[in-house]
């Protein structure tokens, strides 16, 4: 991928709101991502990185997960709705679309009951676009999943709640 790309690239994230691109041209991928705005998570990381990568992609944290090295926030499951049960709050990362389903034709990621580890993928967000993987940041059992599949999403709204 030619450098002058990548540059124009590093502008259109700059002017816009975005925190994330991926480009794929051919074999060749670049993703940018921007660092979020608030206090810096535990490991000191450049505001913007440009790097071609062959490896997979980590997942995405909120600022409530990256402040907090990855956990929920006190209270989280308490401030987040009276009706939620007790567990550990997955939230969404982004504005967007959830999507329980890799396609609409094959089966959710995760039901209620199952067991998940860290790093299951238990749906997914889309913006702009780009299909987000949720993954779980917590090991144990799917206790309630709180949106319906195809559902527009908030900011930090809550998605999961594993017990």
């Amino acid at each position: 991928m030619d450098l002058r790309k990548i540059k124009k690239l590093i502008d259109l994230l700059e002017e816009s709101n975005l925190s994330e691109i991926e480009i794929k041209e051919g074999e060749e991928s670049v993703r940018l991502s921007r660092a979020p705005v608030g206090p810096p998570p535990p490991a000191a990381a450049p505001s913007m990185i440009a790097v071609p990568r062959t490896e997979p992609v980590m997942p995405m944290q909120s600022p409530v997960q990256a402040a907090t090295g990855g956990r929920a926030a006190p209270g989280d499951a308490a401030d987040a709705g009276p009706d939620l049960p007790e567990g550990h709050v997955v939230a969404s990362p982004m504005v967007g679309t959830y999507y329980a389903s890799p396609a609409p034709d094959k089966p959710a990621f995760v039901a209620v009951g199952q067991a998940v580890a860290v790093g299951d993928t238990l749906g997914i967000v889309e913006a702009m676009k780009m299909f987000n993987p949720i993954e779980a940041d917590q090991a144990g059992t799917v206790v309630a999943i709180l949106c319906e599949n195809g559902q527009p999403v908030e900011f930090d709204q809550p998605l999961f709640v594993i017990g």
